[in-house]
């Protein structure tokens, strides 16, 4: 469904044409992620969800992916004014146990 925006992020990733905010440089060290991680998910991930903005109506994506290790990560992205690829938050997948 989100096929031609993924391949955009992808594609954005390979030529380093990308930013990450300052959240996401904090969430990404909380997690003891890597950018090279967070490239990974992106590479290798689905676009599971778009989210709209109410004030300013801007798209942003839930990318699924695996970090290097293999971990479920979600990047949160979109793609900003400039055409760059705008990495918003990274977070690790939640852990769900069976009591």
């Amino acid at each position: 469904m989100f096929e031609t925006i993924r391949d955009r992020m992808r594609e954005l990733v390979r030529s380093l044409d990308y930013v990450m905010t300052i959240h996401g440089e904090e969430e990404m060290e909380n997690d003891e992620l890597s950018i090279l991680d967070v490239e990974n998910a992106i590479q290798t991930g689905e676009v599971i969800e778009r989210q709209r903005d109410e004030n300013t109506n801007e798209s942003k994506y839930l990318v699924a992916g695996k970090t290097l290790d293999g971990k479920d990560v979600v990047v949160v992205a979109k793609i900003g004014l400039t055409g760059k690829l705008v990495i918003i938050t990274v977070y690790k997948e939640a852990v769900e146990y069976e009591n």
